[in-house]
């Protein structure tokens, strides 16, 4: 602990509290400004840390936004993971609560992974892409095991086509609803668990 001008002590991050609150800085930052408007000595600013101590975690501001999208993915993963044997009807309304909460507990950290897409960065799209491949894949899966949902994917080549699109939508709703849109959070829920119900029942 070290004291500051004022008499009072200042408990020292660890090196992962450190790491998170970093990340936090970056993923406002990034929310709020395209990838190449944001400059790493902003962050550090921000943060009260030295360049030096940011560049010790994160040698570059590639390095720096892609950890910063892949904490978000990790997030989401997490909060809309399938629980093994629950059709996915029952878990559809479930998993998109949790996934409403994220968004708004979490909002600079939401948009500031979608914005990635448009980085001029080729590596940093490239995570981008890599994440929503594993929110596709999760998604896949889940579909796979439901006795509802599951004998109809194998005949339906169009299946993994439809779970990108409605990703897609989404993530649309979702950013729409956090600049402010007149829907509370159960009529989003609502509207993209329709979306995806219908299109798999087509």
């Amino acid at each position: 602990m070290a004291a500051n001008q004022g008499g009072r002590t200042r408990r020292r991050l660890s090196t992962e509290e450190r790491r998170e609150q970093l990340l936090s800085v970056g993923a406002r930052l990034f929310s709020e400004s395209p990838y190449d408007d944001v400059w790493i000595e902003q962050v550090a600013e921000i943060a009260g840390v030295s360049r030096g101590l940011l560049y010790h975690y994160f040698p570059t501001k590639r390095d720096f936004f892609a950890a910063v999208v892949e904490r978000e993915s990790a997030r989401m993963l997490r909060m809309t993971a399938a629980v093994p044997g629950v059709p996915v009807r029952e878990q559809l309304a479930a998993g998109l609560d949790a996934y409403l909460a994220y968004v708004e507990a979490h909002a600079h950290g939401y948009r500031a992974f979608h914005r990635a897409d448009a980085a001029g960065d080729r590596e940093v799209r490239r995570v981008y892409r890599r994440a929503l491949a594993a929110q596709e894949r999760q998604i896949l899966a889940a579909l796979a095991e439901d006795p509802e949902f599951g004998p109809a994917l194998g005949a339906r080549p169009d299946t993994r086509l439809a779970v990108r699109g409605w990703l897609a939508f989404t993530t649309a709703v979702c950013l729409e609803w956090l600049r402010g849109s007149e829907l509370g959070r159960e009529q989003v829920r609502d509207l993209c668990a329709r979306a995806l119900l219908g299109v798999l029942a087509d």
